[in-house]
Parts: C-alpha cells; structure tokens; sequence
C-alpha cells in the first residue's frame, strides 16, 4: 500500500554489539556448578534478582532483590572479574569458569508462549480506513506470501488497533440484535401480538438508510468522517428511537378499530391525521438539539459528529417515510382485528 509506513518491533537489524558470556561446562562441574547457577550470579552481578517478598502488614509488598555492587558490572570484564562462591565455599572468579565472546545480534528478543514473535506496526495513511487497510492485509497480503512460501512455520495474527476493531464490531453486531429482540418483545406485550412490533420495526432499515445518507453529508460537506466505534453505536439508539412516531399511528389506529367503529383505511388515516402534529414536534425538537453536535467543528467535535450524523439523518428520514410506508403496511393486517 502506498504511503504506508511499517515498523519492525524489535528491530531486524542484527548490527548491534553482543557480548555472551560461555560457560566452561567441565570447570563448572569440578566446582560444583551448573550453567543455571552461573546464570544465576550473572543476573545478580548486572540487574539484580529477585529472590523474595515480603508483606509487612498495612504496608503494600516490597521486593527483595540481590544486587551486586555497581562497579561490578560497567562492563564484560569487569564481571569475569568479579567473585563468587563455588558450592564448597571457596571463593573463585567468573573467568575460571567461563569466557566471553563478542558479536553483533538484536536489540531485543520477544517471546509469546515460548515462540519468538517479531511485531510488524503498520501505520495507513491517513485516507485509508483502518477496516480497509485490515482487509487488504487479511485478503491480499497474506496470502500472497502464503502461496510464494515465504511464511513456512510462520504464524500470522493481527493484533493492536485493527485486533480491537474487530472485537468491537462483533460485540456491536450482537447487541444490535439483542436491542432489536428485546424491542420486538416489549411491543409484542404492549400489543398483545406478535404482528404489529414486525410493522413497526420496518422502521429500522429506513432509519438506518437515513443514518448512511447523514454520514456522508457530514464527512462531504462540514468535515472529514469516517465510520468508527462511536458511529456505530448510533444505529443502536436509532432502534429505540425511531419506533415511537410507528408505534403512535399503530396504537391509534387499534384504538381507532377497538373503541370508535372505525374499520381499516379510514382508522389509519385518522390515526395519522390525529398523530402527525406530535410526530413532527417530538422530531423536530430532536433534531434541533442533535444539529449543533453535527455541525460544530471545533476541537474534539470529531468524537461525536459521526454518531449526530448517524442520528440526525437517520430520524429525519424515518420520520418522513413512517407516514406513508407503515400505513400502507398496516392496511394489509388492521382488517384482522375485532371492534
């Protein structure tokens, strides 16, 4: 991808001074040593180790580290040259035991469940969206070194930003159907049948339509915006949202048919004819309030203007379209129903 920067965690450059202290297995073993016990001495000559805890009560824990002396580790010699204790006490130096030999190797090793792992930070630019970019990489880029052999015994996982992108659209995706199911329930118990929340709920895809045509208004006529985790969430509230105006002209007209004897498309069109005033109020004020959140492009508008776009063009136009689709929905049912 062009205008894509990738950086290499640790470093591949094997260009860096190395210096690797080999232990002498045959003097170890007549001092009474192992390469772990060495290890062990090393470790406590340079950075110190752990070997405790102590938790003194109220107090938080404090470790307990043996270091050695400063100067015994400004460099390689300096800890061939320090002493340590074999295991019958006599005191004898590193170098008896061991040697050194210098080189060049990596900055830093990673290790994730015992294997090494080198992390690839891939940086698009800032016109591609970060779910174009990951699929481009899954679909395009990966396999292709697959089938040219160039990831043999490797693993390849995605991780990061793009890794929590994932999550969170997979997390979004069921609580949209959780929202959806737990509506249609509530209405369903409100009507007492199982037909009425389908009507009402038809809504939903004109609501989210409308969110899709307010999104890229804003990002082509105020601003720049892209499709993130906030704007996502607005098609969420829009599905509590956008039921109210569809369930004002369904309960109307049921009560239209129930108790004023009136039958089919005359109760539906008094059911609008009576409810389109507070339909246009309560939108309107809604609207109203959202739009200052959708135009405004001062500092950290960014955070919310996509989910007021989402909302502003998603009720706007379910507003609209809920006069004339759901009427013309429920005329083909309302004649089902008893006075």
């Amino acid at each position: 991808m062009e205008r894509t920067q990738v950086r290499p965690i640790p470093s591949l450059e094997a260009s860096y001074p190395e210096a690797n202290i080999i232990p002498n297995r045959e003097k170890l073993a007549a001092n009474g040593l192992t390469a772990s016990d060495l290890g062990i001495y090393v470790d406590i000559l340079m950075d110190g180790r752990k070997i405790e805890e102590y938790r003194p009560e109220g107090i938080k824990q404090v470790d307990l580290v043996v270091k050695g002396s400063d100067s015994s580790g400004n460099s390689p010699e300096d800890i061939l040259n320090s002493t340590i204790a074999n295991s019958f006490g006599d005191l004898i130096r590193i170098s008896d035991v061991a040697g050194i030999s210098y080189g060049e190797g990596m900055p830093q090793i990673n290790h994730l469940e015992r294997d090494r792992t080198i992390t690839l930070q891939v940086t698009p630019p800032a016109d591609l969206a970060l779910q174009a970019a990951l699929e481009k990489i899954q679909n395009d880029i990966i396999p292709l070194l697959e089938s040219q052999g160039k990831l043999k015994n490797v693993r390849v996982g995605v991780g990061g930003n793009a890794d929590k992108l994932m999550e969170t659209r997979q997390a979004l995706q069921w609580n949209l159907l959780l929202a959806l199911m737990i509506t249609y329930l509530l209405m369903a118990a409100l009507f007492e049948n199982f037909l009425y929340p389908f009507i009402i709920l038809f809504t939903v895809p004109l609501a989210a339509a409308g969110g899709f045509v307010g999104l890229w208004a804003v990002n082509a006529y105020i601003a720049p915006q892209g499709f993130d985790v906030l704007s996502m969430l607005g098609f969420i509230i829009l599905i509590g949202t956008v039921v109210n105006n569809a369930i004002l002209i369904v309960h109307q007209s049921l009560n239209n048919v129930r108790y004023n004897s009136l039958a089919g498309k005359e109760a539906i069109s008094d059911a609008v004819k009576t409810r389109i005033r507070p339909i246009f109020m309560s939108a309107t004020t809604s609207l109203l309030a959202m739009l200052p959140m959708v135009v405004s492009t001062g500092a950290g508008s960014e955070l919310y203007r996509g989910l007021g776009s989402i909302l502003l063009g998603g009720l706007a136009m379910s507003t609209i379209f809920t006069l004339f689709v759901i009427p013309a929905l429920l005329i083909f049912v309302i004649g089902f129903e008893n006075r």
